[in-house]
């Protein structure tokens, strides 16, 4: 059986994981589907954290730091439509593609979201 730090630390890792790879995309055209893709993955782990994972069998800390930055996220952070509306009309637009893809790498590492997480991973 898995325990509630191993659980929140895969959760986390592959938080991590596509934050990484968002970084790491070249903005090429089509590249909006992948970024919808990746964003849906990331809102869904936050929410798995922020709404399934008990605070009191952390004991750490820093995991109720962390849990009000997730939901300062979800609640501030809304990019789905803007990229329906863009994939319709600039999705080969590579410049587009960047800004976008910069705005929600921002809104992650907003108030040290991102940095809090992999903090949190090493001290489970």
């Amino acid at each position: 059986m898995v325990s509630y730090g191993e659980h929140l630390k895969k959760i986390l890792s592959q938080t991590i994981e596509s934050h990484n790879f968002l970084r790491e995309i070249q903005d090429n055209p089509g590249d909006l589907d992948v970024i919808k893709k990746e964003l849906l993955k990331i809102n869904g782990f936050i929410k798995v954290i922020t709404n399934n994972i008990d605070e009191h069998k952390i004991p750490l800390s820093d995991f109720k730091k962390l849990k009000s930055k997730l939901n300062y996220y979800l609640e501030n952070y809304f990019f789905e439509q803007e990229i329906d509306t863009m994939t319709s009309l600039y999705s080969d637009d590579a410049y587009r593609i960047k800004n976008m893809r910069f705005k929600i790498i921002e809104a992650l590492e907003d108030k040290k979201m991102i940095q809090s997480m992999e903090d949190l991973i090493h001290q489970l």
